[in-house]
């Protein structure tokens, strides 16, 4: 199936939430997703935008996506790192995440960062396997720490 891979606008925004709630319900975290189209559009397309995102698209449709933001690294400076890779079941292996992921590194580059990076689940071996067939490095020492919004307010008042 042929495909084509742009920079993501906000009328897009609708059908890219639709593939959050369908990577959310494929990672076992269907009620998880607190977003909306509104907040995707102001956060994305706002005065300062928060994330940059490539939409892959067949006939009209948006069947995958890859959205991204820049960071800083004590460590290295400049990094990029890519919160969401996600491409409909009906579009893997069509070599649709080889061309969003190629255009995430490519956007890093023009950019001049020092790295890119992102989680993966311990269990997705075929993402797994995706990403270090691409030279990805998944450092399987290293553990996401996260405070969501209860941890937040319980860290503030402890």
């Amino acid at each position: 199936m042929k495909f084509t891979v742009r920079k993501a606008e906000a009328d897009d925004m609708a059908q890219v939430h639709k593939l959050v709630q369908e990577l959310a319900q494929f990672e076992k975290e269907a009620d998880a997703v607190e977003i909306c189209v509104e907040d995707l559009i102001s956060h994305g397309f706002g005065t300062v935008p928060l994330f940059h995102c490539f939409v892959g698209e067949v006939a009209d449709e948006i069947v995958g996506m890859a959205l991204f933001y820049p960071r800083y690294s004590t460590w290295k400076g400049p990094v990029v790192h890519l919160e969401d890779l996600i491409v409909t079941k009906k579009m893997r292996g069509s070599g649709l995440g080889s061309a969003l992921l190629t255009e995430v590194v490519k956007y890093g580059k023009q950019l001049g960062v020092k790295r890119i990076s992102w989680e993966v689940l311990d269990w997705n071996e075929p993402a797994i396997q995706f990403y270090e067939s691409k030279g990805a490095k998944v450092m399987r020492d290293w553990d996401v720490v996260q405070l969501d919004e209860m941890g937040i307010e319980r860290f503030l008042h402890s």
